[in-house]
């Protein structure tokens, strides 16, 4: 039987195609989400975007009849906008302020109990992206459901993380230390690998050999590390996972690489050593372009004063400390000079990067994890001829407000691209700041 699915607007600003995915089950838009949608249009941000792109689709579908009505769609389930069942009557005992979202709980309880009237009930159930409206709903008694098509796994500890360990016989780890490359179907024949996965080969029997390589981009071979153990700009790996993300890094035939790890994990520093060595020492790259999004948890830029580069400093100073850290400085006012001097370091906003293209650089994202899907595809196509991009985040900390761990940028990325030759990824396992560092990431 048909269900009933009642949307909140937050449903639509992330993801403006949710209309299409509840099959042929019925659609319901409480006409306050119009209105919500409405006054998010005028934004010239993402959720903006959203909102115009939700008028148009409603648009579309309001020439093939009245959406006050019903309007089939092509998946076979109605949408309709509903005018009626508002009623705030039976809210009123509940909660008394009628703010919108009581008013989306009140239009999905009233479809609720003219429901149970009815000889053979549909199911009416709310999507909202908002927990504490779920929570509202499943406290009156209404089926309450967060809006889950939008995720590429689900569960973020499903997230493709780069490596496997596999067990394998002590003859396979010494041929592959005496003779290098060797035909995964032979030696590994039933282990599923993506294209430039990380294998930690270990002995079968329990004895102490073992050894690291990375599966080819065409997935035949399982190759020695060549960067792993290189010390870059006086920054050398300290464990395992660390040595996989350097030869990514490193790699000039992987122009798309992804890192994600907690806090203290090494991402944003192992990416500028990288960097740094290939543009200014190998000359690989023109110019070493650091960028992330600004996210306010406070105001926003424009309010803070000063000129753009002024206004930048607070956002990128975690960029700023690294390659403090990379150039030695020891006082202050060091690295401005350096980086003046230099001239092929950029540290940007992202705000700053939209419409560019950008040839033969090394482009490092950071803070990935705030961006939406469709932020991540605009910056990806941004890439010019024989550049190389970095995406790295925590999508544990993540500060959008319509993004969680697993339907955001970066983990949309790491998703969709592992099984591709041209890209690799590493989820950074161990903290090596510092101790404290690490107890505090792994305690709170």
């Amino acid at each position: 039987m048909k269900k009933i699915y009642v949307l909140d607007t937050n449903v639509l600003l992330q993801d403006p195609m949710a209309i299409f995915s509840f099959q042929d089950n019925d659609v319901i838009l409480p006409a306050i989400v119009l209105e919500e949608v409405d006054s998010k249009k005028r934004l010239m941000d993402e959720i903006g975007r959203n909102a115009r792109y939700v008028a148009k689709l409603l648009d579309e579908l309001r020439l093939k009849g009245q959406l006050h009505k019903g309007v089939t769609m092509e998946n076979g389930g109605d949408i309709r906008v509903e005018l009626n069942h508002r009623s705030f009557s039976r809210m009123q005992e509940l909660f008394l302020d009628m703010t919108n979202d009581n008013r989306i709980l009140a239009v999905a309880l009233n479809l609720h109990h003219e429901e149970q009237q009815k000889e053979n009930p549909r199911d009416v159930i709310l999507v909202s992206k908002d927990a504490l409206l779920r929570v509202k709903a499943d406290a009156i008694g209404l089926p309450a459901e967060d809006f889950l098509s939008d995720r590429v796994v689900h569960e973020y500890s499903n997230l493709y993380k780069g490596y496997t360990t596999v067990k394998a016989p002590i003859e396979t780890i010494q041929h592959f230390y005496g003779q290098g490359p060797f035909e995964l179907k032979r030696f590994l024949p039933t282990v599923s690998l993506h294209p430039n996965e990380f294998v930690i080969m270990k002995d079968e029997l329990g004895g102490s050999s073992s050894a690291m390589g990375r599966v080819s981009g065409d997935g035949r071979l399982l190759l020695p590390l060549l960067f792993g153990d290189e010390i870059v700009w006086g920054v050398k790996a300290r464990n395992a996972q660390q040595k996989m993300a350097m030869e990514l890094l490193l790699n000039k035939d992987i122009p798309l690489v992804t890192l994600t790890g907690k806090a203290g994990t090494g991402k944003t520093l192992l990416s500028l050593a990288a960097g740094l060595m290939m543009t200014e020492d190998d000359h690989e790259y023109k110019k070493l372009l650091v960028a992330r999004p600004i996210v306010p948890l406070g105001k926003d830029i424009g309010y803070l004063p000063g000129e753009k580069e002024e206004k930048l400093k607070p956002w990128m100073q975690p960029i700023y400390d690294n390659l403090e850290y990379l150039f030695n400085t020891k006082q202050s006012g060091d690295l401005d000079k350096i980086l003046a001097g230099l001239g092929s370091i950029q540290v940007e906003a992202l705000t700053y990067i939209r419409g560019r293209s950008i040839p033969e650089q090394f482009i490092i994202i950071d803070e990935a994890q705030n961006l939406t899907k469709h932020e991540a595809k605009t910056i990806l196509t941004r890439v010019g001829e024989n550049s190389k991009i970095i995406l790295m985040g925590d999508p544990q900390q993540i500060d959008h407000p319509y993004l969680d761990e697993v339907n955001n940028g970066l983990t949309y990325v790491v998703e969709i691209f592992k099984n591709e030759k041209m890209s690799g990824h590493i989820a950074l396992q161990k903290g090596e700041r510092s101790s404290l560092a690490q107890l505090a990431a792994d305690l709170l």
